[in-house]
């Protein structure tokens, strides 16, 4: 993600940020811009400071505190480029629920971003019967009642209330044996489910895929269950970028798509921050990046990917000083990058414009 300032008083932001925290002034995100502005109200509208020749509304969904996203001010539509892709919201009564809905809301917000600069296409539910919509649901109250799943159905992507509680994630992800579990990365990895069906199914791409992943039609039912009682095969690494992926070419598409996301959007803010590694006693230079490239709009996925190694190996080191977990806990084999290479071409040729 990029960096973002205030129009006003150049004060660095964050993408979440509703006020500025020197100026105080209102800020909305325009999602037609890629641009967190300041904003002045007039009359009824607001005027971002980054694009004062037009007006805007804030997304209805600014009530509850969960978006900063804005609207072309004379718009029929009352949610955000975002926001109208939800189905089922918390209740908003139940102060726990809205805690937890705002962490799922800033997760979803940042996953928008990079869908939206990307150009892919996103239906909404009114205007496709599988367009793209989300539920976040709770479990039920009864201890012995239903259990909701995270999951994807036909454009409809279910989180679980639940993991926006770290403990409970937390839990999950020791359960799971899972080296990584975050919201992000779960909106990463079901909308990519989305896409296989947008880009892939829908967009004669099935054998091109097919190729790399291996083939879909197989039973999905009974390779998860074949997954849960045997484990992955002892030299997944080699092939699949998590051990959640070899259940299914379904999951493994999922998966990819997922860490392509993280890749590209971790680059471009490595990018806003003039990064660079330039290791000292790196002799050969594998592991030297000049990252001043926009990975968004970057037709040689060479370049995302010999820079994103040197720059995965810096964070690393950088969190084992602080006695953390790595930042990105993954081996990239060869395989693997093929893989992400194939969803490089496949975004470009479903979005961004050449």
């Amino acid at each position: 993600m990029r960096l973002f300032k205030c129009q006003n008083c150049e004060q660095l932001l964050y993408f979440e940020n509703t006020h500025c925290e020197r100026c105080k002034d209102r800020l909305g995100y325009l999602p037609d811009g890629a641009v967190l502005s300041a904003m002045e109200p007039e009359g009824d509208a607001w005027k971002p400071l980054a694009a004062p020749d037009t007006r805007r509304r804030f997304c209805a969904n600014a009530e509850f505190d969960v978006c900063n996203w804005t609207i072309p001010a004379d718009s029929p539509d009352t949610y955000c480029a975002a926001c109208r892709h939800n189905h089922l919201i918390p209740d908003t009564t139940v102060p726990e629920s809205m805690q937890r809905w705002r962490l799922l809301e800033l997760a979803k917000h940042r996953l928008f971003y990079t869908l939206v600069r990307f150009c892919l296409p996103m239906r909404t539910r009114n205007e496709d019967a599988e367009g793209l919509s989300f539920d976040f649901l709770a479990d039920s109250p009864d201890p012995n009642g239903p259990k909701v799943m995270t999951g994807h159905d036909n454009g409809l992507i279910t989180i679980a209330l639940k993991e926006a509680d770290d403990a409970e994630r937390e839990l999950m992800r020791k359960n799971m044996g899972e080296p990584y579990r975050t919201l992000l990365g779960h909106f990463r990895h079901e909308v990519g489910h989305y896409f296989w069906d947008r880009l892939v199914r829908d967009g004669g791409q099935l054998d091109a895929c097919r190729a790399v992943f291996g083939d879909d039609s197989q039973d999905y039912n009974a390779a998860l269950q074949a997954h849960y009682n045997s484990g992955p095969p002892p030299d997944w690494q080699e092939h699949y970028v998590s051990a959640y992926a070899t259940t299914h070419p379904w999951e493994d598409f999922a998966e990819t798509w997922a860490h392509y996301l993280h890749i590209v959007d971790t680059l471009e803010t490595a990018a806003s921050f003039g990064l660079s590694v330039h290791p000292r006693i790196d002799q050969t230079g594998d592991l030297h990046a000049v990252i001043d490239f926009d990975p968004y709009r970057e037709p040689d996925f060479q370049r995302i990917i010999d820079d994103w190694l040197p720059l995965a190996f810096a964070v690393n080191s950088l969190n084992r000083s602080m006695g953390q977990p790595d930042l990105y806990p993954f081996v990239l084999s060869p395989a693997v990058i093929e893989k992400l290479r194939f969803i490089h071409g496949l975004v470009r040729n479903g979005g961004v414009p050449a």
